[in-house]
Formats: C-alpha cells, sequence, structure tokens
C-alpha cells in the first residue's frame, strides 16, 4: 500500500518542475501523470484540479527557495554578510539553480492573470515573501544603525525588481553578464550605504 503523503509530495515536486521548465498552462495532465508514474485518478484524490495542484507546486517552490535563503541568512551576522547571502544566492542562480526552468515567481507571475486568481496569489505571496525578507535585513540594519537612514520599501523594490530583471537578462542572452553587471552595481550600492 502506497504512503498517501509520500504519493503527494511526488507530485508536488515532479508536477512543480514540469510547470517551472515547461509553462503552468502547457504543461498537461498527461505530462503530470508520465512524469509520476500515476494515473489521473491518483492525482485527483490528491488534488481538487489542476490549478490546485499548480498552487501547491508554485508554493513548494517557493518553500525551497526561501529554506535554502533563511537558513543561510540564520548564519550571517551582520547587515553585510545578510546581503551576500542574497547576493551569493543570485550569483550562483543560474549556474548551479536550486530548481529546473528558472525563477519560479518570475515564471508564474509572467504566466498567472486575472482568469487564474489561485496561481496569481501564490505568485504575490512569493513576491510578498521576498519582499518581507529583504525589507527585514534593511530595516533591521537601520535600527541598528550599520547603514544610514533609507526608505527600506523603495529600496527593497530596486532590488527585487533588478535581481529579477537581471536572470531574465541572463536567461534570454545565455550567459551571466547581465546578472553580475546588476549584482555589482547593487552591491556598490550596499557599500554606499555602510556607515564608516
Amino acid at each position: 500500500m502506497r504512503n498517501p503523503q509520500l504519493t503527494r509530495d511526488i507530485i508536488i515536486n515532479e508536477s512543480a518542475d514540469l510547470f517551472n521548465t515547461k509553462g503552468y498552462k502547457a504543461t498537461s495532465l498527461s505530462d503530470i501523470t508520465t512524469a509520476t508514474g500515476f494515473t489521473k485518478g491518483a492525482i485527483y484524490k490528491h488534488f481538487k484540479n489542476k490549478e490546485d495542484l499548480e498552487q501547491q507546486a508554485l508554493r513548494s517552490l517557493s518553500k525551497r527557495m526561501f529554506d535554502i535563503l533563511n537558513a543561510d541568512l540564520k548564519n550571517a551576522t551582520d547587515f553585510s554578510s545578510k546581503m551576500n547571502v542574497i547576493f551569493n544566492f543570485f550569483e550562483n542562480y543560474l549556474d548551479n539553480p536550486p530548481y529546473s526552468g528558472g525563477c519560479p515567481l518570475m515564471n508564474s507571475a509572467c504566466e498567472s492573470d486575472d482568469l487564474d486568481a489561485g496561481l496569481r496569489q501564490q505568485s504575490f505571496g512569493m513576491l510578498v515573501t521576498f519582499k518581507t525578507t529583504i525589507k527585514r535585513i534593511f530595516d533591521s540594519a537601520i535600527k541598528k544603525e550599520q547603514i544610514k537612514p533609507i526608505d527600506s520599501d523603495q529600496l527593497t523594490t530596486v532590488f527585487i525588481a533588478t535581481l529579477e530583471g537581471a536572470i531574465m537578462m541572463s536567461k534570454l542572452e545565455r550567459k551571466n553578464d547581465a546578472l553580475n553587471t546588476c549584482i555589482s552595481y547593487l552591491k556598490s550600492i550596499i557599500t554606499d550605504l555602510i556607515k564608516k
């Protein structure tokens, strides 16, 4: 007899990789049954419909990303080391990605629309978590007077937009130049912020 939680985890993990590489709408249920080895009935036993599976899969990708970031952030002791965790994550992104298919936040955000409120909501939740993570680093550094006073909301938006845009450019150009250039620029902003 199969373990229901193990079956569910296999379906989510295989589907997450398919959705993130092939696209949420382009991935068929047949693709999922082929990848998992489970029947459509087994899949529908664990998920209400394909949209439910899409949302669960994106949640899984999001958890994977933030588990990696948060584990490294716990070991970072000051503002500079915390920002280096973020930069290192993105510097390694194209050469050693934590999942197939690129950034799940960007992929799902580009694909979700007003007709797929569930996927859009999951994408938005991932963005909020990312923004909260970065903003908390800035706010903590301001409070500890490690950096100059700044508008942390504004800078968080600029950092995320720059990193996500750099990933998109680097993927399209098939080289890391855009990502390296943007990270180098963001590092110079961090250097200027640190109180001397």
